[in-house]
């Protein structure tokens, strides 16, 4: 009978998007002409590749639309929720009278027949088990002691659905400037994918290396860190920018070498680094410099 249930959600439903897909899957395990079938929000959000908060704002859309209900007498296999196709269901019992021209119909055959709950027992759907009444399950006193009876409070058991995300969409979020994606803080980039950031800029123009290389002197700059960090590991966004000043900060202004790379005429510590990054940019300065043998 799934068949017929999965036909007719194809060409009598008016439902859209993931509340058909979310229609289909249910229909896919009808058992028999009621329509009734049973499934949990995990397996319909596998089946259907959504979140499980969209399952929920599908099945509320079908509830209205009347092609779904939720029987909530009933439980099925694990404590699944059951659930009923009342549209389907007519139409299979007109089709049941129909082949069948001796049977009398039924009174009110334009209602949805009533369920035959012994013919579900063979699908593991059965009536919900009744909580015991408060007044049998309420505990004897217990006298108060210098300690509190208080029991801790139980752990938090979290999204029962762990394989499945609990809200927002499918698809991962728009990339963003030095990120691989938005929701991914501690992404890693090669230095082609690194952007010189604003605040990056401003420790630049700050410090004066803005004014003393000049916008094309910056960009060379720029262009040649590329290239020498072309070949380099990917890193994170903070770790090429830090590099990245390094470089500029000892970089030789167009036409006037400078041992340090900074304004300025003494050797004094550069603007913006500490004593152990000055030291590594004169040394590396000092290897760019030509010895008389090369001369």
């Amino acid at each position: 009978m799934s068949s017929e249930a999965r036909d007719w959600v194809w060409e009598h439903s008016c439902s859209r998007g993931t509340a058909r897909l979310v229609l289909l899957s249910i229909a896919d395990r009808v058992g028999d002409e009621q329509c009734v079938s049973w499934a949990s929000l995990s397996s319909l959000a596998k089946r259907t590749r959504a979140s499980v908060s969209t399952v929920r704002e599908a099945i509320d859309r079908l509830v209205d639309a009347g092609e779904l209900e939720q029987l909530e007498d009933l439980t099925g296999p694990q404590r699944s929720t059951v659930y009923r196709l009342p549209l389907a269901a007519k139409v299979l019992a007109e089709t049941v009278d129909d082949k069948d021209p001796d049977q009398t119909p039924a009174e009110g055959t334009e209602a949805t027949p009533a369920l035959r709950i012994s013919a579900l027992r063979r699908y593991n759907i059965r009536p919900r088990e009744v909580p015991e009444s408060p007044a049998r399950a309420r505990k004897p006193a217990v006298p108060e002691s210098s300690r509190s009876g208080r029991k801790p409070a139980p752990r938090r058991a979290g999204n029962r659905h762990s394989d499945v995300p609990e809200t927002g969409t499918q698809n991962r979020s728009e990339p963003d400037l030095n990120r691989r994606y938005s929701s991914g803080g501690g992404a890693v980039l090669s230095a082609a994918e690194w952007q010189v950031d604003p605040a990056t800029h401003t420790w630049a123009r700050e410090q004066g290396h803005l004014d003393r290389l000049g916008e094309q002197g910056l960009q060379a700059a720029d262009a040649k860190w590329r290239a020498h960090r072309s070949g380099f590991k990917p890193r994170p966004a903070a770790a090429w920018a830090a590099d990245w000043r390094s470089w500029v900060a000892r970089e030789h202004p167009p036409g006037r070498p400078n041992l340090y790379a900074v304004p300025g005429t003494g050797p004094g510590q550069p603007g913006g680094m500490t004593r152990a990054e000055a030291h590594t940019a004169a040394l590396l300065a000092a290897l760019n410099e030509p010895t008389e043998t090369e001369q």
